[in-house]
């Protein structure tokens, strides 16, 4: 671990806030404009997809030949971000994985307030299943709000009697828009990103009257059993790090294998910093090895099923 890069980023972070009083226009203008300033890695192609009637951006790697396929979510608190946006740190879970990661334009609110997200999550993955893509080798990754509508899908998949993927990773998972973890008092001054109060400005915008702590909005409210393995990593430096530990405490409770990392000195969604934080690249390099590992069991267990059967 680095503690000058972890000081350099923090400082960087600090001079890019996202004040609570701009509105939602305003906020993806600048989402937009500091996203975009980072260049692509050059083996990278995004070109524009769909699944089950949901626009998406498919991220291949040149030189990999994907075995595998990955649904990706973005964060933005469900009213920001792109799909394209989020190619490059979706790329970097496939690349470790041989798999095709195709990040899903779920709607947003407030145009389009919950559940409206759930049902493009739930809609993208059952056009994964119908174009022949075997559960065992797809798996879920999300960042932040994406985190948390990750987990949305796997339960809405799960009550409708699909079959569910092999597994799901988690970066900084927004679980919690009730924003009761004890956190967002307790690193309030540690993160240099995220803050309770512009958190709060957005949670009308999905929610659009319905209650916060619903299962689907709140993962950490709802009914986790039979949920495939979760892989949860957050920083230290966040004020969603007790979503992050509850989560993993609710899943576990409900039987579900879960794998928990806490980095300590690192901000939200640390993974996306890679290039310049070297728990970045560990972090997806552990989740790779784990995805990979999970995989290969669920294809494992496939076949004993069908020889059984």
């Amino acid at each position: 671990m680095s503690t000058e890069q972890r000081a350099t980023l923090d400082a960087i972070l600090r001079q890019a806030p996202f004040p609570a009083d701009l509105g939602v226009d305003e906020l993806r203008e600048q989402l937009r404009a500091l996203l975009s300033a980072q260049p692509l890695p050059a083996d990278l192609t995004v070109i524009a997809g769909e699944l089950g009637g949901v626009p998406t951006a498919e991220v291949t790697v040149e030189g990999v030949e994907p075995r595998h396929a990955m649904l990706y979510f973005h964060g933005g608190v469900y009213v920001l971000g792109e799909a394209a946006l989020s190619a490059d740190l979706a790329s970097q879970i496939g690349r470790r994985i041989e798999a095709k990661a195709i990040s899903v334009e779920y709607r947003l609110g407030p145009e389009h307030p919950y559940p409206a997200a759930v049902d493009d999550a739930l809609a993208a993955y059952q056009g994964l299943l119908q174009n022949g893509t075997s559960p065992a080798d797809i798996v879920l990754a999300g960042e932040s709000a994406g985190g948390g509508l990750a987990v949305a899908l796997l339960i809405r998949a799960r009550d409708h009697g699909l079959p569910l993927p092999a597994a799901a990773y988690l970066m900084s998972p927004y679980a919690d828009l009730t924003l009761s973890g004890e956190s967002m008092r307790t690193k309030r001054e540690a993160d240099p990103l995220m803050n309770p109060d512009a958190l709060l400005a957005r949670i009308p915008d999905y929610t659009a009257g319905q209650a916060a702590a619903l299962g689907l909005i709140s993962p950490i409210f709802a009914d986790l059993s039979g949920l495939p393995p979760l892989i949860i990593q957050a920083g230290s430096h966040e004020v969603l790090l007790d979503d992050a530990t509850r989560l993993a405490r609710e899943a576990a409770a409900a039987d579900v294998e879960v794998t928990l990392a806490i980095t300590p000195g690192v901000p939200h969604v640390f993974q996306a910093y890679h290039a310049i934080l070297d728990e970045g690249t560990e972090a997806l390099d552990r989740a790779g090895r784990l995805l990979a590992g999970h995989m290969s069991e669920a294809a494992r267990v496939g076949v004993e099923r069908t020889i059984g059967a």
